[in-house]
């Protein structure tokens, strides 16, 4: 299964154009991530969404906005103008969500309440926020096979 998450700065804005049944928005925006190495410069993706995420895309992002990114990743060959060919990725959006920063937390609405299984399990950080650390799968073993 290809699904990814990446955390982007947008550098190039929206674009937006249409199917050939003129029907169905496409838009595309570029943005970089940072590199694996503190030492390398950023890298940079072409972002694909369509339909109403295009539409999203549209009349709510901008250059320089920080977004967090779920979708497919592929690799495109691309052919350069000396005749040889380049291999570049692509990312197709399945889901955006707007980046909040530690100032953004406050505004942030959580739904639910953290689960309280244990004062160990759950942690408060600096803001106030408390998280629930405690495992997804409980410790006892009840499979029934």
């Amino acid at each position: 299964m290809n699904h990814c998450m990446l955390e982007v700065l947008v550098k190039k804005g929206p674009t937006v154009r249409f199917t050939q049944d003129n029907k169905t928005p496409l838009a595309e925006i570029e943005a970089e991530f940072a590199n694996l190495r503190a030492d390398a410069p950023p890298s940079t993706i072409k972002i694909i969404g369509w339909g109403k995420l295009a539409e999203e895309l549209q009349n709510t992002v901008q250059v320089n906005s920080k977004l967090v990114i779920e979708g497919r990743l592929r690799m495109n060959t691309v052919p350069r103008q000396d005749g040889t060919k380049e291999k570049r990725a692509e990312f197709t959006l399945s889901r955006i969500h707007p980046f909040a920063t530690n100032n953004d937390v406050s505004s942030i609405s959580f739904k639910g309440q953290p689960n309280q299984k244990s004062d160990s399990a759950t942690s408060q950080n600096d803001d106030g926020v408390k998280w629930d650390s405690s495992p997804l799968i409980p410790d006892t073993d009840d499979i029934p096979f």
